[in-house]
């Protein structure tokens, strides 16, 4: 484990920072220097330089992508240090993070705050685009947020994908890598002309490899890779004004995914444990490991059968204890069509964009990590699934008016989308064994008896039933908490036998963004959105799981009693996330709506031909919606069944306003762009996992001080006025990115991000000013997680002539330095991840008799052990015990390709 910014990171940083100027004298003294290639993006809707675009953009060339092993948009971490794309319990699950910001968790129903687009072509979630690629020809990657150049708006940025397009030259090429872990990728394509207008490109990859994890249990590895990609393209030109690209593309997935490790103290320290969470954390030095018997759980978990193995090896030891017979098997499949059409009618240009695209994921697990059977999904069609349905049409008409004084654009946006998520989550076999002794733990720890039925033995009752003076622990009420107890006891097998979310949305939107020339150096860059949105709800739900309907008819009655804490306890894990037969058959629907107006406004300025300046303000927003999980629907413990409410589930349209300054450089062998920024977040949009249920909640400021009631453990306390709501998330900070070309074959890039992305000091729930879900009390004044304020990217490219025959070396590498952050949504200590260096590189011998490169290559150097999220293991979590999922270990390979 390294340390916080490790002495690697730091003599990173230092080699990084005395580069720059060194390389930048050598400029002068090689003449012979070759300029760097411009770089062309159209992050404003039209061809521009990217030094002469106004705003923050890292562009990643096709070069440095492939020379970066760049196969999804998870490597492109490595290119981009304000960018973070991280994945846990399912890849559909994906999040982008940019600056800081993103959306956190597995609700399908939360629309990504960093929007994905391929080939102009909107994605309905980051995770959509955790697949393979293919052939790229270059990335875009914006910061802040978008909406009025096009397309699906966001609220932190996006990520533009534009895959290598056909030509009208023959030309064909293939790629053959294999790895450590039985890694085997193939890729190859064909280019034809069809003719002088009309030409063709199709494309495939198939990559697969064994899995990060081994799976004791059930012998085999989890974490694999099984998946292809065929893209095929038409391009017709009839004639210089005209031209029409269509794409297709298919891929599958058929992987097992993805597992989870215990946390132990080489990850999270003793002295990190949250204090005061509940009577089991123990932040004290020497207090005993969180997955050793000092911790009350753990003895209860040994004795129904979980391996002391799991418990004691390393986070990062990669070998899990899942239940028997569960697996994570999973399929997916992502295919879709588009068709962009550019004419040129003089002084106007049109763009066309239409498009379907359908995703359908489907993934079993073993719920909750554990050798125990307490949660699980089985595999198949019923399976926790999510399909998403999409048509999307986008216009643009730009052009030139006044004498060139002004570049215009307008168009108009609609998107159709239907999305469909089914689970079947349902408690294991053992979960009548489990769920008492955490009631009985609460009780009396002595009395802990995981073989006896209700996790009481025969000696255990008596003690209990002959308390206070014989009429019981507690007073007539005893016999019925013996009863729940027993009752919860049966809760085996059984839950969700498939409920079904479906949510169809329509997305209006026209947008325009002009430039005006005021003079032959200042500009003035003004656009505006109006988006107007509706969201169709509805769910139906089958369960079977009467134990909890029995309880309610039992304990209710003494929820208004002093045994309301044990009443509501038992009742609590009865009906664990509103797992109830009484809502077999019952059936929900709701309809939302929202409009928004959204724009941006930038100052630029070009004090000389190749330094410009800027200021902007842009206002973005993200969509509301339903959270697709029954949890949402109220407490359990208190629900009623026939008086179900969908408006619970919904949570409000995310909007922030965004300030930047910046400065861009460019001659022809170095670069430089600086960015100070301040983002404002209102009605920010969280999903967390609490142990139990995903919470999906708002966040806000409150102007006025709450004297830390936002930050205990009530949920009536911590309100705020209606007007004095404010802002709850605050992301600001400063980015650099250089490029230096200083002598012949040389290239180096270096970039740093500083953001401090936080919570405000005082925070509430939604705009009506409701208190913060007690869940989220170490919130208040703290970074938000994966966050981290430094990140450092660099990277160095050497291509030299080898002889006289135009065979060339390569060496490449590239490193990403992260500090330290907290990767759990709820901020506890025990998520907290130390600072790190993954450091990847790329040698070999390239344009060998003009057609062949061998490389060998190697990502993650140093074998760097780091997690992407911490987690609540669930169940047991509410006695500190956390699991995490891990990013991938070092691996290499050898690549050899050719091309005609």
């Amino acid at each position: 484990m390294s340390k916080p910014l490790s002495t690697r990171a730091l003599a990173l940083a230092g080699v990084a920072a005395t580069l720059i100027p060194q390389i930048a004298q050598a400029q002068d003294a090689d003449t012979g220097a070759e300029a760097q290639t411009e770089i062309v993006v159209t992050a404003q809707g039209r061809e521009q330089a990217l030094a002469d675009v106004p705003v923050a953009v890292s562009a990643v060339t096709a070069e440095t992508l492939q020379n970066s092993g760049t196969s999804d948009i998870r490597e492109l971490n490595q290119v981009a240090p304000s960018l973070l794309v991280s994945s846990t319990g399912n890849e559909a699950n994906g999040s982008a993070r940019i600056r800081g910001i993103g959306t956190v968790g597995d609700n399908p129903g939360l629309e990504s705050s960093v929007a994905v687009f391929v080939d102009g072509v909107y994605r309905s979630r980051s995770g959509n685009a955790l697949s393979e690629l293919g052939p790229l020809d270059r990335v875009e990657i914006l910061r802040g947020p978008q909406g009025t150049l096009g397309g699906r708006n966001s609220s932190a940025g996006m990520i533009s994908i534009y895959t290598a397009a056909p030509t009208f030259d023959f030309s064909g090429y293939g790629a053959f890598t294999y790895g450590n872990y039985d890694a085997m990728r193939i890729e190859a394509g064909v280019n034809a002309p069809l003719g002088e207008t009309l030409a063709a490109r199709v494309d495939g990859v198939y990559f697969k490899r064994d899995g990060f994890y081994y799976d004791a249990v059930n012998d085999t590895d989890i974490n694999n890779r099984d998946r292809y990609l065929v893209r095929g393209q038409l391009l017709f030109e009839p004639t210089e004004s005209l031209s029409l690209r269509v794409v297709g593309d298919y891929s599958k997935k058929e992987e097992a995914c993805c597992a989870a490790t215990f946390v132990q103290a080489d990850f999270a320290p003793l002295s990190r444990v949250s204090p005061g969470l509940d009577s089991f954390a123990r932040p004290l030095p020497g207090a005993p490991s969180l997955t050793s018997t000092g911790n009350p759980i753990v003895p209860v978990v040994l004795a129904l059968g979980q391996s002391p193995a799991g418990l004691t090896q390393s986070t990062f030891e990669r070998t899990i204890y899942p239940t028997r017979g569960r697996s994570y098997e999973g399929e997916t499949e992502d295919w879709g069509i588009s068709g962009e059409l550019n004419y040129d009618f003089g002084a106007i240009n049109f763009t066309s964009i239409t498009a379907y695209r359908d995703y359908f994921n489907s993934q079993g697990s073993d719920t909750d990590y554990t050798q125990l059977d307490l949660l699980y999904r089985t595999p198949g069609d019923n399976a926790l699934s999510r399909e998403f349905k999409t048509f999307t049409q986008e216009i643009r008409f730009n052009g030139t008016a006044f004498n060139d004084r002004l570049d215009w654009l307008i168009g108009g946006y609609y998107a159709h989308e239907k999305l469909e998520t089914r689970d079947n989550v349902r408690f294991g076999t053992q979960y009548g064994a489990f769920a008492p002794c955490r009631v009985v733990l609460a009780i009396n720890p002595a009395l802990v008896s995981p073989a006896s039925t209700g996790c009481l033995s025969a000696g255990g009752r008596a003690v209990l039933q002959a308390a206070n003076g014989g009429v019981g622990a507690f007073g007539p009420a005893t016999p019925l908490i013996f009863a729940g107890l027993n009752n919860l006891a049966t809760v085996n097998d059984r839950g969700s036998l498939g409920e079904v979310y479906n949510q169809t949305s329509e997305n209006f939107a026209v947008f325009t963004h002009n430039i005006i020339h005021l003079t032959d150096r200042l500009d003035l860059t003004l656009g505006l959105r109006y988006t107007t949105e509706t969201k169709d709800f509805s769910a139906a739900f089958r369960n079977d799981n009467t134990a909890c309907v029995t309880n309610q008819a039992l304990l209710s009655g003494l929820l208004t009693t002093p045994l309301a804490g044990l009443a509501g306890g038992i009742l609590g894990l009865s009906c664990q996330g509103n797992s109830t037969a009484g809502l077999d058959g019952k059936t929900l629907a709701d309809t939302r709506e929202e409009d928004q107006l959204t724009g941006t406004a930038i100052l630029s300025y070009k004090p000389t031909d190749d330094l410009m300046v800027y200021g902007s303000y842009s206002r973005g927003y993200k969509a509301g919606g339903f959270n697709l999980d029954r949890s949402a629907l109220g407490n359990p413990v208190t629900l009623n069944v026939n008086a179900l409410d969908p408006r619970r589930l919904q949570f409000d349209e995310e909007t922030v306003n965004a300030y930047e300054i910046g400065a861009k450089y460019a001659t022809r062998q170095f670069s430089l762009s600086l960015a100070a920024f301040r983002q404002e977040f209102t009605n920010f949009q969280l999903n967390t996992f609490n142990g139990s249920v995903y919470l999906v909640q708002n966040i806000n400021g409150c102007s006025e001080d709450l004297g830390l009631t936002d930050s205990d453990a009530s949920p009536t306390t911590g309100g705020c006025a209606a007007d004095n709501v404010a802002p709850g998330v605050i992301a600001q900070g400063i980015e650099l990115e250089a490029a230096l070309s200083p002598v012949r074959d040389l290239s180096v890039t270096f970039g740093v991000t500083y953001t401090d992305t936080s919570y405000v000091d005082d925070l509430i729930g939604n705009e009506s000013g409701a208190p913060l879900d007690p869940a989220l009390r170490l919130l208040p004044g703290d970074n938000m997680s994966n966050a981290p304020e430094v990140v450092g990217t660099t990277s160095l490219t050497f291509t030299p002539a080898i002889g006289t025959s135009g065979m060339r070396g390569l060496v490449f590498l590239n490193a990403r330095m992260t500090g330290d952050y907290n990767t759990g949504s709820d901020l506890q200590y025990g998520k907290e991840q130390d600072g790190y260096v993954v450091v990847n590189g790329r040698i070999g011998l390239t344009d060998i008799g003009g057609r062949f490169a061998v490389e060998g290559w190697v990502q993650n150097l140093f074998n760097e052990q780091y997690t992407q999220v911490a987690f609540n293991t669930p169940l047991v979590a509410p006695q500190q015990m956390f699991s995490a999922f891990l990013a991938e270990p070092r691996t290499y390979g050898i690549t050899v390709r050719g091309e005609f």
